[in-house]
C-alpha cells in the first residue's frame, strides 16, 4: 500500500511567471539552506530530486517547504525508469505525483534511460537500443507518467558509454518521435552531449544542429570527469563534483545565442562546494542568458524602428 504524503504546512501561490525564463538555477543541498535563505533572490530556482523527498514528512520535508515559499522549485526524478521493461513502479509513481501536487514545481523532469529490474533500483541511468520497440515503451511509460501528475514532463537526453548495434533511430530523431507522440518537452543536458560526443567520436556541435531546440523548456549544466578506458582512450563521466568545464560553456551559449534564454539549471551532487562557490556557477549561466536576452530584445527594437 503506498502511504500518502502528509499535507503540506503551508498554501502556495502560483508564480505567475511560471516557468523563471531568463534565470538560472541550482541545485539545492540542504546544507545550503541558511545562505539561501538569506538572499534567495540571488538565484532563479532549484532543483531537487524527487527520490530525496519519498517519505512523508520529516527534517527534509520540512526545509523544502521553506524553500518553496521562497523560490521557484524544479522536480528532477532519477529513478522512473522511463525506458525500463517493466511497467513503471505504481508506489513510486504514486508518491512522485503527490510531490508535484505538494509542491507545485516549475518544472518536472525525467531522463531517457532506465535504472530497474524487477525490484532493483539502480544508482546508474543506463542506456537504451534505439528501436521502435524501445520507442513504444518510453512513449507508454511517458503517457502514464503525465496523466499520474496531470502536466507534461521534459525528457533529459543521456550521457552514454555505450551504443547498440540494435539501434535503428538516432538520438536526436528518437527524441524528436518522442516528444511528436506523448506532447512531453525535452531538458536539453549539455553536459551529457559533450560527454557522449567525446566518447563515441562525434561532433557535439552537429548534434546540437538536430536536437529539437524548439521542444527545450529547461537547460541542465554539470562537470565531468575525464578518464581513460582499458585502451587509453578518453572516457568522460557525467560526475556533477566539478565546475562546468570550458567547452560546455561555448556549447551552452551557442544554444542560448539561437534559442534565446531558456530556463538553465547548473547540476552539483558530490564534492558539493560551499553556496558561493554553486552560486557562481549560475550566476555565470545568469550572464550569458541575460547577454543573448539583451540582444535579442535590442535587434527587436531596431528592427521596429527600421520599419
Amino acid at each position: 500500500m503506498v502511504r500518502e504524503l502528509s499535507e503540506p504546512s503551508a498554501s502556495y501561490d502560483r508564480f505567475s511567471a511560471f516557468n523563471p525564463a531568463g534565470r538560472a538555477g541550482a541545485s539545492f543541498k540542504p546544507q545550503h539552506f541558511e545562505a539561501i535563505a538569506a538572499e534567495p533572490a540571488s538565484i532563479g530556482f532549484l532543483e531537487v530530486h524527487a527520490e530525496n523527498y519519498m517519505g512523508a514528512g520529516g527534517p527534509p520535508h520540512a526545509a523544502l517547504t521553506k524553500i518553496r515559499q521562497m523560490l521557484p522549485v524544479s522536480l528532477h526524478g532519477v529513478c522512473m525508469s522511463i525506458g525500463g521493461l517493466n511497467p513503471l513502479d505504481r508506489e513510486h509513481l504514486a508518491r512522485f505525483a503527490g510531490l508535484v501536487e505538494r509542491y507545485e514545481p516549475c518544472l518536472v523532469s525525467e531522463h531517457l534511460a532506465w535504472s530497474s529490474h524487477d525490484d532493483v533500483f539502480y544508482n546508474d541511468l543506463l542506456p537504451l537500443p534505439y528501436t521502435d520497440e524501445t520507442l513504444a515503451r518510453v512513449c507508454a511509460h511517458i503517457d502514464q507518467l503525465q496523466e499520474a501528475i496531470g502536466r507534461p514532463i521534459l525528457l533529459e537526453n543521456p550521457s552514454t558509454y555505450v551504443l547498440f548495434k540494435e539501434s535503428t533511430w538516432g538520438e536526436t530523431g528518437f527524441l524528436r518521435e518522442i516528444v511528436r507522440r506523448t506532447g512531453c518537452g525535452l531538458l536539453l543536458d549539455v553536459n551529457n552531449v559533450f560527454v557522449s560526443a567525446t566518447n563515441h567520436g562525434y561532433s557535439a556541435t552537429e548534434y546540437l544542429a538536430d536536437f529539437p531546440l524548439e521542444h527545450v523548456g529547461e537547460i541542465h549544466l554539470a562537470g565531468h570527469d575525464q578518464q581513460e578506458d582499458d585502451e587509453g582512450a578518453t572516457l568522460l563521466i557525467d560526475s556533477h563534483d566539478r565546475p562546468v568545464a570550458d567547452p560546455v560553456w561555448t556549447l551552452f551559449e551557442t544554444v542560448i545565442a539561437a534559442q534565446g534564454p531558456i530556463t538553465t539549471l547548473v547540476e552539483w551532487d558530490a564534492d558539493v562546494p560551499d553556496w558561493p562557490v554553486l552560486r557562481s556557477e549560475a550566476a555565470a549561466a545568469e550572464a550569458i542568458l541575460r547577454r543573448h536576452g539583451h540582444a535579442r530584445t535590442t535587434g527587436k527594437r531596431h528592427a521596429a524602428q527600421l520599419s
